[in-house]
Order: structure tokens, then sequence, then C-alpha cells
């Protein structure tokens, strides 16, 4: 740790970018994008900070406070720490939900990259997303900021969740958008199959599967496809349950790794107007990912 900060050449001119959330003590986003911030020659460091519910406000009116370059906001603060920046981007607005502030000369301008890093992602696999249907299950935030994203090009989006009302309010706020292109289901395995049989895309948005519940997929392996490509929003194990019985049978898969990446990516080059240097950030999230 000592050799980490010295490298990093701490001085009165160092910025800082936060991680607002709880937890954040298992965070990878402090060694990436520090080392990614020295890699491109800016000056400063990512601190990951547990902020509780009652403190939110300070910690955002913070940045401000502090000349931060910004911050990213995670679990659970999303939604809640919206009523405290200055401007949201209109997409964040539609998702419900921002995981990236930006300080423009003391403004705090809020946005969320989820869902460009998981369009990203999509595009390097090679995935058509043009026409295709997709099943999404899942109706939670990462859930939100990718189907706003998948619905510009997608043409009919099926979601499902345990939770009916997670489910509701999502496709309410779809339907005032994109109107028919949205339906949901009542989670079962007889619905899945059926809906799966008419799908070209199947979007895992649910924690099952994630370490340390490594052994654990939300959809059986029988119900999988050659023809189906298969996306997993978790990144740790960097390849869950579903991914590998996905490729087994030949299906085309792209893991939550890539989507972490980019939406990485998206902020990092926000706070510092700089191209980000992806593979190095890649090597960093690769080096400390469960492969297992």
């Amino acid at each position: 740790m000592v050799k980490f900060l010295i490298e990093t050449e701490l001085s009165g001119k160092t910025k800082v970018v936060i991680l607002i959330g709880n937890p954040v003590e298992h965070s990878m986003s402090p060694k990436m994008h520090t080392t990614a911030f020295k890699e491109v020659g800016v000056n400063a460091i990512y601190v990951a900070t547990k902020v509780e519910k009652n403190n939110l406000k300070t910690a955002v009116e913070s940045i401000r406070a502090l000349n931060f370059l910004g911050a990213n906001v995670t679990i659970p603060h999303k939604v809640a720490v919206m009523k405290f920046v200055d401007e949201i981007e209109p997409i964040a607005r539609d998702i419900g939900a921002v995981n990236t502030i930006v300080n423009k000369e003391g403004k705090l301008i809020a946005t969320n990259t989820d869902g460009l890093g998981f369009m990203r992602s999509m595009k390097e696999a090679g995935v058509k997303l043009k026409g295709i249907n997709a099943v999404m299950v899942g109706a939670g935030g990462v859930a939100r900021a990718i189907s706003f994203n998948l619905l510009h090009e997608i043409n009919q989006l099926k979601i499902t969740d345990i939770k009916k009302k997670v489910i509701d309010s999502l496709v309410s706020n779809l339907k005032q958008r994109f109107g028919n292109k949205v339906t949901s289901f009542n989670l079962n395995g007889k619905n899945l199959k059926t809906e799966l049989e008419k799908a070209d895309l199947l979007l895992n948005c649910t924690p099952i599967g994630m370490f340390p519940k490594n052994k654990e997929t939300p959809v059986p392996k029988e119900f999988l496809r050659k023809d189906l490509t298969v996306f997993d929003a978790i990144y740790n194990p960097i390849e869950t349950l579903l991914i590998k019985n996905a490729k087994q049978i030949g299906a085309k898969t792209i893991g939550g790794s890539k989507m972490f990446l980019y939406q990485g990516v998206e902020a990092f080059e926000l706070w510092t107007e700089k191209k980000a240097p992806i593979k190095l950030m890649e090597t960093i999230i690769n080096e400390n990912l469960i492969k297992k």
C-alpha cells in the first residue's frame, strides 16, 4: 500500500474521485481508476468511501466543497443521490438512477454509465441488436440501466422477476417511452422456457450465480440453445454457471466484466476528458476476479 501511494506521487495538486456506497470494501474501482489516472498523466486518486444513508447529502456536497473531480455512486444510493445534485442527464432521469457524478466548475452533473457500458460490451462482442427479441431475468437497478438503452435497438423485450412490484414499476416506466415493445411475464419454469424459445438474447440481471453462490444459475441449462446469445451482468466470478453452461452448448456469451469495464471507461472519460487506457483497466479487473 505504501509503495502504491508513493508511485502515485501525491501532492497538493492531486485531485480526488470518490466512490459513494455501502458496502464499498470489495470494490476494484480504486485500484483500476488510480492506476488509469497515472497511465494517462492525470494527477488524481480514487477513494472508496462508505457512506451511511443519513450522511448521503453531506457526502455529495463534499464533492463540490473539496473540489473533487467527481464520484461514482453504488448500492444503495443510486436513486436517493439524485435529489442532491444540480443536474441529471436525460438518460439517467429516464432510468431513475445514477452511478456517476461529474464536478463541472462547482456544478454537479449526474449520469448513468451502466447502460452505456452494456451497449459497448455488446458491440465489442459483435452482437447485432437491431430487430431482435430479448428476455430479461431480473428487474432491479442494473436491469433499468440496460433496458432503457437496449430498447432503442431491439424489437421486443420480455421482463420477469420474482418481485411483481419491481417488474410492474420498471415495465410501467418503459412503456411510457417504448410502448408495446416491452411486456412482462410471471417467473416460473414453464413461462421462462416458452419465452426463451422465441428469444434471440437472454439477459441475466439478477445476483443469482454471483460469488460466493457460484453454483447457482437463474436459467436451467436445458432452456439454452446454440443460437441464443447469453449475457450475464454478474462479473464476479468472471464466468458464472450460466455462462459456462451456455458456452458448453456453443452459444455466444458475454460476461459482466466487460460491462463493468466499459461503465468505468465512460465515467473515467467524463472526469478526465481523456481517452481511458482500456487494456490496462481490463487487466486490473481480470487479475482481481474469481476465475472459477
